[in-house]
């Protein structure tokens, strides 16, 4: 007798599905009819299968919310990005591209800074401040001492949700200590590069605190090349008080005068260096000729 469920895809390996229904976990194949039409289901799909001696087939893909790349997964709701405070250090433009990254796919964004055990000096003290100043939530942890973590849980109940950020910040440690079993294989810093290894090996969604979760591999650079010049200043969620405020409605908030960005910049109202990271990104997307515009 075949059935008819609805369900998440909560793994991909090697053309079989694991889709999370209200009662199992059954594992299907696709569909053909997916390929004629360029579609290959990802982690993060919702969909309809049909079920016959515990085998399902994948029927429909509903529409998705959101889609990333890299991990290759869908209709996730929220962002943490993790970075630790020492070791590796912070990269603030690194950091900044992963709030621009998140912003682009329109994620709730969470900012979550590990290793606090190792000392939180001046210049961290100033990037954490830059950030919290831009309007993001900020949560301090020290995973391996299981200190914030009951904090971060409580952030994911009721959301699905992307950990991100680079290798080596503790992204698979603060995972197995929110799930409290060893989820993600967790690696030590090079000490030639002082960068991550890198650990995660798949995409799977995994439920916790309420909330379906997915670690990322680490990675140390992110593609932000495909923002139109003109949306990014929707990017930077400490402007959206102030756009549409200028002399001119196609203000870009750089050479043009009575810009209400600029004198927020220049009050304090707006940290400097995110509007200089503003500029810079700004001109890094002219220089290549606005071939995404």
């Amino acid at each position: 007798m075949i059935k008819t469920y609805e369900g998440i895809i909560v793994k991909g390996i090697s053309g079989f599905y694991y889709v999370k229904t209200d009662n199992e976990i059954v594992e299907c194949k696709a569909r053909g009819k997916f390929r004629f039409n360029e579609l290959t289901p990802m982690v993060g799909d919702k969909v309809t299968i049909e079920c016959k001696d515990n085998k399902g087939t994948i029927n429909k893909i509903h529409k998705r919310t959101t889609e990333l790349i890299r991990p290759a997964v869908s209709n996730v709701t929220q962002a943490i990005v993790v970075f630790a405070v020492k070791n590796p250090d912070i990269n603030e433009e690194l950091l900044n591209k992963f709030l621009i990254f998140c912003e682009v796919n329109n994620l709730k964004i969470k900012v979550c800074f590990n290793k606090l055990d190792l000392g939180c000096h001046a210049e961290e003290q100033q990037i954490i401040k830059m950030i919290e100043e831009a309007g993001y939530d900020v949560l301090f942890t020290r995973a391996k001492e299981n200190i914030g973590i009951d904090e971060l849980k409580s952030n994911l109940k009721g959301e699905i949700s992307v950990f991100c950020g680079p290798s080596g910040v503790g992204k698979s440690t603060i995972l197995n200590k929110i799930a409290g079993k060893e989820l993600m294989e967790t690696g030590e810093i090079s000490d030639k590069h002082k960068r991550g290894k890198h650990t995660t090996r798949h995409c799977e969604l995994t439920d916790i605190g309420g909330g379906l979760i997915v670690d990322t591999p680490g990675f140390s650079s992110i593609d932000i090349s495909q923002i139109n010049k003109d949306n990014l200043q929707y990017c930077f969620p400490e402007f959206n008080e102030y756009l549409g405020m200028c002399r001119f409605s196609s203000c870009q908030h750089n050479k043009e005068p009575q810009c209400a960005i600029k004198e927020a910049v220049n009050n304090g109202s707006i940290n400097k260096r995110r509007y200089n990271f503003y500029l810079k990104v700004l001109q890094e997307i002219k220089d290549r000729g606005n071939k995404y515009d």
